[in-house]
């Protein structure tokens, strides 16, 4: 602690571009592009430091180890989303259908955000598997019941027997989460334009007839910017 009671920081390894970003997140940056170009299992502490400009012991500072790296980072792909589905499915003043678009079109939105794709790091085994990961899958999972709520308030939804209901429900979700596949093979050049037809397709694959969907697609646009403001 400095004189002033102020917490001194740590040093830094060598200079580096200012980037505005807090340490921690330049950690996270840092993590993101070797997790997702070299590789979880062959990138290690001291290299994730080395990237972002510090020492490998200042990183313990902020992280604790490598697992604790990926799960921050697989946080940020479902935290935002998960808040964003408490706000609409709270709102009555849209229907189910609008609002189950407004979330498949953030959540695309995000999972094609950034330079690089976080979502391919769902596949990892120890994510899978690992206990440390209970959390982010407990997550995922809140997400995944977040659809199946919309969906079953809409129309369609609502008249499915409790079987076919589940398939359409696993459906949705697998399309959403299809980008971090889609990308992989080959950056999306307009992610905008490629989440809001990717909630366009979510809704009728939950059964939304044609002659309503430019309808839906406007009150969901208009749902997100409220829910934004």
């Amino acid at each position: 602690m400095s004189g002033t009671g102020r917490r001194v920081g740590r040093p830094r390894a060598q200079a580096r571009p200012e980037s505005g970003l807090p340490t921690r997140e330049e950690l996270l940056e840092a993590a993101a592009e070797l997790f997702t170009t070299r590789g979880y299992a062959a990138t290690t502490t001291r290299a994730v430091a080395d990237l972002a400009g510090l020492r490998q012991a200042s990183m313990y500072h902020y992280f604790a180890g490598k697992e604790d790296l990926l799960a921050a980072l697989l946080e940020g792909t479902v935290g935002p989303s998960l808040k964003l589905a408490a706000l609409l499915t709270g709102r009555d003043d849209a229907s189910a259908e609008a609002r189950l678009w407004a979330l498949c079109r953030a959540d695309v939105a995000l999972l094609c955000d950034g330079p690089h794709n976080l979502g391919v790091l769902y596949l990892l085994p120890e994510v899978v598997r690992a206990e440390r990961f209970a959390g982010f899958r407990a997550v995922r999972d809140e997400l995944k019941a977040a659809y199946a709520a919309l969906l079953a308030a809409t129309s369609a939804g609502a008249r499915l027997p409790p079987a076919a209901f589940a398939v359409r429900a696993d459906l949705v979700f697998g399309l959403i989460e299809g980008v971090i596949l889609i990308r992989r093979e080959a950056p999306i050049p307009d992610a905008e334009a490629f989440a809001s037809a990717t909630a366009d397709a979510a809704l009728r694959v939950a059964g939304c007839p044609e002659e309503v969907m430019a309808r839906l697609h406007r009150e969901g646009e208009a749902l997100l910017a409220a829910c934004s403001a």
